[in-house]
């Protein structure tokens, strides 16, 4: 086939180029340029995208001997993943920037681009597999390794999003084989840190760089009677779950810490409780997309037992999940939204975060939490 390797410049996409010309591809590798500040380094692990990266890129395609180029998709980038970030944060939403990006950036415009330009598929280094089904349609699976999986980033793919997408690393058994691949293949990213952090935001003060995209008023703190206990500086500066840095001036009852609960922008109001009621047994899910072709259930309108992940790194938990009609198209196409009901209860689940559902080590398909509900906080 004709591959198209998105190089990112870190190890793992180096090794996933590699594999693909391995097995016969005809590949070439592209970088993607998503920001415009050309003094962009890479400190420490933190960040990916910069010209660093660029290079180290570039140096992986001349060992594995195959045609680089850099695709500028900044301004792309800039309004549907950064601006997006924005929007969300100001709506008193959690987003997550990687899932948008997937879905946006490298699965949707470089996969658009790269089937226009006659290409049979795009080849990343996600821990992820994809697995044909006895009628030859795509299936989105975990990968080997589930330390190292990306199948949670990856559940916005649809099903034509799969049909050409590659993944090589799906059966590696650890990241330290894939280091050893790369020292053996003579890849100078062989022991290059992993990026962590939000790309766009390298130092990793995701609070003080909002502060200068969004206009933050002091507000009121209160618990969950309503009773003000301290004042904020600007409600869109904090998440559900989080416990540091709301200096409370009345302390709780019990002496315990205290949780934020519940953001309100409208009324500029920070809502924090006991970590108890940050449990939460009810998801209410938007924008809802399918990973390969629905189960049968979505069809039907029947309830499905599956386990719901709201975390890339977080343990997914059993529950149990419907559509709900609304006569509203999805993405995807079906009408409805999606509840899911958790048998164990999760913690700090925010409006803006993406819940996965798996069945097995299958990726059903995700939403876009619009509302989380705890039935203990119900009952006060």
């Amino acid at each position: 086939m004709r591959v198209l390797a998105a190089m990112s410049g870190g190890v793992d996409s180096a090794v996933a180029a590699a594999r693909a010309v391995e097995a016969g591809h005809d590949v070439v590798g592209v970088h993607l340029a998503l920001s415009r500040m050309p003094g962009t380094l890479r400190t420490g692990s933190r960040g990916c995208c910069t010209i660093e990266d660029s290079r180290d890129a570039w140096r992986a395609c001349d060992v594995l001997g195959i045609p680089y180029y850099v695709w500028d998709f900044s301004e792309r980038f800039k309004e549907d993943v950064v601006q997006d970030f924005i929007d969300e944060y100001a709506a008193g939403r959690t987003p997550n920037p990687c899932m948008r990006c997937n879905e946006r950036i490298k699965f949707a415009a470089l996969l658009e681009k790269a089937i226009a330009l006659g290409f049979d598929a795009v080849c990343t280094g996600h821990y992820a597999k994809v697995i044909t089904d006895a009628d030859g349609n795509p299936e989105l699976h975990r990968a080997a390794d589930w330390a190292k999986d990306q199948s949670y980033v990856l559940g916005v793919l649809t099903h034509e999003q799969l049909k050409h997408s590659m993944f090589p690393l799906a059966d590696t058994p650890s990241k330290a084989e894939v280091r050893a691949e790369a020292e053996r293949r003579g890849l100078s990213v062989a022991n290059k840190p992993d990026s962590h952090d939000i790309c766009f935001i390298p130092d990793g003060d995701t609070a003080g760089w909002l502060a200068e995209k969004i206009e933050m008023t002091t507000g009121d703190i209160v618990d969950e009677a309503g009773a003000k206990v301290g004042e904020h500086p600007g409600a869109n500066a904090f998440t559900v779950g989080q416990r540091r840095g709301l200096k409370l001036g009345t302390p709780a009852a019990d002496g315990k810490p205290r949780f934020v609960l519940e953001i309100r922008p409208k009324e500029n109001k920070v809502v924090v409780g006991p970590e108890a009621l940050l449990a939460i047994d009810e998801i209410r899910g938007i924008k809802v997309s399918w990973a390969g072709l629905p189960i049968a259930e979505v069809h039907t309108g029947g309830e499905f037992d599956c386990y719901a992940q709201v975390r890339a790194h977080g343990d997914p938990v059993p529950a149990t999940a419907r559509i709900e009609r609304s006569g509203v198209p999805t993405g995807a196409g079906e009408h409805g939204n999606l509840v899911v009901t958790l048998t164990e209860p999760l913690r700090g689940v925010a409006p803006g975060q993406t819940v996965v559902l798996y069945q097995g080590s299958r990726v059903l398909g995700q939403a876009t939490i619009d509302a989380a509900r705890s039935l203990q906080r119900a009952a006060l």
